[in-house]
């Protein structure tokens, strides 16, 4: 019988990216997918979508296999609507933007539904 790993849940919209920076740099692709709703929407690789939970574990296994390193970025101030919202962070070159749209969980936990990594100007 195989244990599920129990992570941290994101109780504000904006824990979501310092997670992923988090278990991103630990190398954990399992834990990038539990940020994701399990029919999310990801615009990744560039010009395709990845979707579903299981399709965004298997694409961040790929990635995280060469030990890319993520910095922390100061996330844009997030915008709710009822269970909804629209996180983004400017990355550090200055260049485009990262969005997410994010669910409210049954719980109270936030999950990214839509996620934009990257698109520039």
């Amino acid at each position: 019988m195989t244990q599920k790993m129990q992570y941290e849940k994101a109780y504000r919209p904006e824990d979501l990216t310092r997670f992923f920076v988090e278990r991103s740099n630990a190398g954990d692709a399992d834990g990038v997918a539990a940020l994701y709703e399990e029919n999310a929407v990801m615009a990744y690789p560039p010009g395709q979508t990845t979707v579903g939970r299981a399709a965004i574990r298997d694409l961040w296994a790929a990635v995280l296999a060469n030990r890319p390193r993520f910095e922390p970025e100061e996330p844009l101030p997030t915008l709710v609507s009822d269970d909804i919202a629209l996180t983004s962070t400017p990355p550090g070159d200055g260049a485009g933007a990262r969005a997410q749209v994010v669910r409210r969980q049954p719980d109270g936990s936030w999950l990214r539904l839509l996620d934009q990594p990257e698109f520039r100007n």
